[in-house]
């Protein structure tokens, strides 16, 4: 499941001030745990983060004034897969998932397109071959192996 693709965990949506610090959106819940992230090309030390406007507000090693901070808008930060924390058994990313065959007794139906939690527990968004979509909870109907998600035919359109 691993591999060691870039792994987006934040992107930069505007400058923060005058000395070069960026305001972010998040999508890990502890940026600060990654001291290098990587984007547009370059790679950027994090030397602070705190709380702020829409996510959080970083200092980058890399990025000394509000021109700068402001040109790297929609930059996109990521690490490699290996740097993420290891997993306890039963627990995944759902990056991981996103690409994986999904089969219902043994065939094929579709690959697993995007993961959603609109609260409740994860969804899994399945695209048929056709480019149709449905969605599956996956509490209820996934069973996740190493290299496809096998899914309850209860839960198949």
């Amino acid at each position: 499941m691993s591999g060691d693709r870039p792994i987006v965990l934040a992107a930069i949506i505007g400058a923060h001030g005058l000395q070069g610090e960026v305001r972010l959106k998040l999508f890990t819940e502890d940026l600060g745990a990654y001291r290098a992230l990587h984007g547009a090309g370059r790679s950027f030390t994090l030397k602070a983060i705190r709380p702020g406007p829409n996510g959080a507000v970083a200092r980058f090693a890399e990025i000394g004034d509000r021109n700068a901070a402001e040109a790297l808008r929609g930059t996109e930060l990521s690490v490699p897969r290996s740097a993420l924390p290891a997993l306890a058994e039963g627990e995944y990313y759902h990056v991981d998932l996103i690409g994986l065959p999904c089969l219902v007794d043994g065939a094929p139906i579709g690959t697993a397109a995007m993961v959603e939690d609109f609260g409740a527990g994860d969804v899994l968004e399945i695209e048929k071959p056709d480019g149709k979509r449905f969605m599956v909870p996956v509490a209820q109907a996934v069973t996740i192996e190493p290299d496809r998600l096998l899914i309850d035919p209860e839960f198949v359109e």
